[in-house]
């Protein structure tokens, strides 16, 4: 009984703990992430003003390209200093969260934050909200090394800090916390909801307050879309038709989108002058073209998105009509997007796909009205296009359908935004493709662990893991339980396997970083023994004939 009360006691103590900072990270991840997207949005407004004077005076246009191609120099270089800032910032602070990469939290929280500011000052076709789950999961590594946290409880703030960013970053508190389970560990537990409610509660908080100081809004984030009901059961039903035909025709088109960035990504490789540096050239020259035809293919499109609602007033591309108007944007940022994950430029694609999906909602709402479709519900077409493109790219069904539902505070349409989302799934998984943002961390990945010794530690399971099952325990990542013993009797372990103090666990990994993998493991009991294997050698190249 004594045991068991201890027991009880200790696990209390380590959730208020992770609890307490928690919030601590929520408010300095708030505070930061705040200021960086009020930040973001003055670069952007100012990008889509002097663009507009290049425009007007089409003799400055060369020293517009002069200034991208010395931009795409500059973020080479930040780059080759700084390589772990490459990309979104999803698959990076994913890795993180696993336990797979390691933050230099001063320097690469300073280097994106400045770098993807950059992208969006010089009229490239970047989102906040990447940049800023990175940023807040750099701010739960510096929160960790200030209190000298143990491996397994900084993997719960960089998870806190990540949350909160995302909340931050779209107005949208479940959506961070359900981003903690579907994206950054793939499965509940229970120190996994405490670290991102207690820090995305904070986080918002700040935001809200921050935004108040500043006679910012305090609304949602696509705050011009209306979603009256429909006329009748008849025009729901008939919606909904419309609604399916339409996440068929969206879920194919992200599907194009998603091979066409690994196939960017494929070609960006085989760029290797001036060291590397020279492959970031092109996403700003081609930026600098796409900027100057229309304002509609610049920034993370959110202002695009609110434009294309029924009260929104439309995009025009030099007076055309409004459907080539937006084909025109679309095709834009369908290529942009693809070059800027394939060339791995410190932006974010997801607000840019919600554009996309936007953008060929608008279409399809366009032709459905002339064959019936109520315009009162286009709004809401448009709105469930947005999801299924998402859905179909990223895979997270539920993250998709809390997002769109929190960026719109509607949830008249909860229930065909889950059906499209099951369709943009299923006709993913019919091209077989796999979340964008874990393929992208899977070739960060790759080569690492082509190098990477085998580890087997036999380990005596202490207090933190006794009474608990195998599945419930934050495993450093990469380790794989593969033996149980108890005593003389040997057990084959399974995820719900309870374990008991004294019973000793074979545990292989292949970690990234020695140290910290068994320091992690030692916070769950005691190394008994630790051997390794050298990492296997490369496959020979066949002979020649």
């Amino acid at each position: 009984m004594k045991n068991a009360r201890g027991h009880i006691r200790g696990k209390a103590n380590h959730l208020v703990q992770i609890v307490l900072l928690g919030g601590v990270t929520g408010l300095f991840a708030g505070i930061v992430v705040t200021l960086y997207n009020a930040l973001v949005e003055l670069c952007e407004e100012f990008s889509v003003h002097y663009y507009g004077f290049f425009r007007d005076r089409p003799a400055f246009i060369p020293l517009l390209f002069a200034a991208l191609f010395l931009g795409g120099i500059v973020i080479g270089g930040v780059l080759r200093v700084l390589p772990a800032i490459r990309g979104s910032g999803f698959a990076q602070t994913e890795g993180a969260t696993r336990g797979l990469l390691r933050f230099r939290w001063y320097r690469e929280l300073t280097g994106m934050f400045a770098a993807s500011l950059f992208t969006v000052f010089m009229g490239l076709a970047a989102g906040a909200e990447g940049p800023s789950v990175f940023i807040g999961g750099a701010c739960g590594y510096g929160v960790s090394d200030v209190f000298r946290s143990d491996p397994l409880a900084r993997r719960y703030q960089i998870t806190s800090g990540a949350c909160a960013g995302l909340s931050v970053a779209l107005n949208a508190p479940l959506t961070g916390i359900i981003f903690a389970y579907e994206e950054a560990h793939k499965r509940f537990t229970p120190e996994v909801f405490v670290c991102s409610f207690s820090s995305v509660v904070f986080a918002v908080a700040v935001r809200n307050l921050l935004h108040a100081a500043m006679h910012l809004p305090v609304a949602p984030f696509f705050g011009g879309f209306s979603f009256p009901a429909a006329a009748g059961v008849l025009s729901e039903l008939l919606f909904c038709v419309y609604a399916f035909g339409a996440s068929a025709v969206v879920a194919l088109a992200a599907v194009g989108f998603y091979y066409a960035v690994f196939w960017m990504r494929k070609l960006f490789a085989r760029i290797n002058f001036w060291k590397g540096m020279g492959k970031f050239i092109l996403p700003f020259l081609l930026a600098g073209v796409c900027g100057l035809l229309t304002a509609g293919a610049m920034g993370g499109g959110r202002g695009l998105i609110e434009s294309l609602s029924a009260s929104g007033g439309g995009i025009r591309v030099f007076g055309a009509p409004l459907w080539v108007s937006v084909a025109v944007v679309l095709l834009l940022r369908f290529v942009v997007g693809a070059v800027n994950l394939g060339s791995d430029l410190p932006c974010c694609a997801s607000v840019p796909m919600l554009a996309m999906g936007a953008c060929i909602g608008k279409l399809l709402s366009l032709l459905f009205v002339k064959i019936g479709l109520d315009p009162a519900l286009t709004d809401r077409l448009i709105v469930l296009c947005m999801v299924t493109f998402f859905m179909t790219v990223v895979k997270a069904p539920v993250t998709g359908i809390l997002m769109t539902v929190e960026l719109t505070w509607d949830f008249s349409f909860l229930l065909p935004a889950v059906v499209c989302a099951a369709a943009g799934y299923l006709i993913g998984g019919i091209f077989h493709t796999q979340p964008l943002y874990d393929k992208l961390l899977d070739e960060i990945l790759e080569e690492r662990e082509a190098h990477a010794e085998k580890l087997t530690v036999r380990l005596r399971v202490g207090a933190r893991a006794a009474g608990r099952r195998i599945r419930e325990i934050l495993w450093p990542f990469t380790a794989l339980v593969t033996e149980l013993l108890r005593g003389d009797e040997v057990i084959l372990p399974k995820g719900d396997t309870s374990l008991e103090a004294g019973d000793v666990l074979v545990i292989e990994g292949k970690p990234d970083d020695r140290e910290e993998y068994l320091s992690a493991l030692s916070v769950l009991g005691e190394p008994i023994e630790t051997t390794s294997a050298p990492p296997a050698p490369p496959p020979e190249a066949p002979p020649a004939e």
